[in-house]
């Protein structure tokens, strides 16, 4: 059986920053040495990303405070310089309800939809935490049914949309009447880090704030032309636990991107991939549009490299990222929107990569 999309939706905040104002703050956020100064532009140059947008704008802005030299002992900030987990978290209370909400009616009016026709709700997100959380949020302010089922998705990063859909298809399939809105709200802008950590300050170059959603419902057969979901596949890789982390510190969640990320796919995605395909009656050649999620460059180059692909098969998720910066899990819902509205032919492969090291499939016909 498979899932159908009937509509899409995504939302951003509205404050859009430039690479080079993002660039400029990150310099006066922290007391770099003057080496560190010259090699952070370098590092904030090659992460591929033009613009983004973030909801650090005051009030919120007032969380991004200038450390001052004399408060940084042994590369470390002394306490109360920088803003503790429990004032992010707060930020993230005030901010994700509102964002995801946007994206969520966006999906229900290109569904068609009035929101009490939902069964079924899964958000999905690793950024922040709360309770009640986004599916309360959604609940309240779309007048959702107060017997919606609702299930969360957490801290699975930038797969997490994926598992979502993974979610989503086993309720259609379990009753065919079920209509599920799925939606990925992700502030990563609040994990800014201060210091000195070249896998981190990738991070800070990288990541954005925004939110997707999708409606969907069971598959109506051959005559539905809905963009279908027909499978997923999910695979941990051998000896990568250390390759890719989301752990909660006390000054916000820390990121972990070990520049083994590019080699681990390229030696262990070819393999796990074809045989998924082979069990979907796919060869690699027979799918006609990739959706790979923009971790970064080099990761998309990874996947170009592993799977043999030209580079125009990652061209729309390189300008994704160019736009719109890594928003981690609603990233891949915005790049299917796009590519749904572009025509993009099928069978489709949607594909991102999460802590663990795990690399995520939906298949898309």
């Amino acid at each position: 059986m498979s899932l159908a999309i009937l509509g899409l939706g995504t939302a951003v905040p509205e404050r859009r920053v430039s690479q080079a104002d993002a660039l400029a703050l990150a310099l006066e956020l922290w007391p770099y040495t003057e080496e560190q100064r010259r090699l952070l532009p370098l590092l904030y140059r090659r992460a591929g990303v033009q613009q983004r947008h973030t909801v650090l704008a005051p009030p919120a802005g007032g969380m991004l405070r200038a450390v001052a030299p004399r408060d940084v002992h042994e590369g470390r900030a002394a306490p109360g310089a920088v803003p503790t987990t429990a004032e992010r978290l707060a930020v993230y209370a005030r901010e994700a309800g509102p964002l995801a909400c946007r994206a969520a009616a966006a999906a229900l009016a290109e569904a068609g939809l009035e929101p009490d026709r939902i069964s079924h709700l899964v958000t999905v997100s690793c950024t922040g935490a709360a309770a009640p959380g986004l599916d309360v949020a959604l609940v309240r302010r779309l007048e959702l049914r107060d017997d919606v089922e609702r299930t969360h998705v957490g801290f699975m990063g930038c797969q997490g949309a994926l598992a979502g859909l993974r979610v989503a298809r086993a309720f259609t399939d379990a009753d065919p009447a079920a209509r599920v809105l799925l939606c990925a709200a992700e502030l990563c802008s609040l994990h800014f880090f201060y210091g000195w950590d070249s896998e981190k300050i990738v991070a800070n170059a990288l990541f954005a704030d925004g939110a997707a959603a999708l409606v969907a419902g069971r598959h109506g057969g051959a005559g539905d032309a809905s963009l279908a979901v027909t499978a997923s596949g999910s695979r941990l890789l051998p000896e990568s636990e250390d390759a890719m982390s989301w752990a909660v510190g006390d000054h916000g969640f820390a990121m972990t991107l070990s520049a083994r990320v590019p080699a681990l796919i390229e030696e262990h995605l070819p393999g796990w991939l074809d045989g998924w395909l082979a069990a979907q009656g796919l060869a690699r050649a027979d799918v006609a549009s990739w959706a790979v999620h923009p971790g970064g460059p080099r990761i998309l180059g990874a996947v170009e490299q592993a799977l043999e692909l030209p580079r125009a098969a990652t061209a729309a998720a390189r300008e994704l990222l160019a736009s719109h910066g890594n928003m981690s899990s609603p990233t891949v819902l915005f790049l299917l929107q796009r590519l749904r509205a572009e025509g993009a032919p099928r069978p489709a492969v949607a594909l991102g990569f999460g802590p663990g090291l795990v690399a995520e499939a939906a298949l898309l016909r």
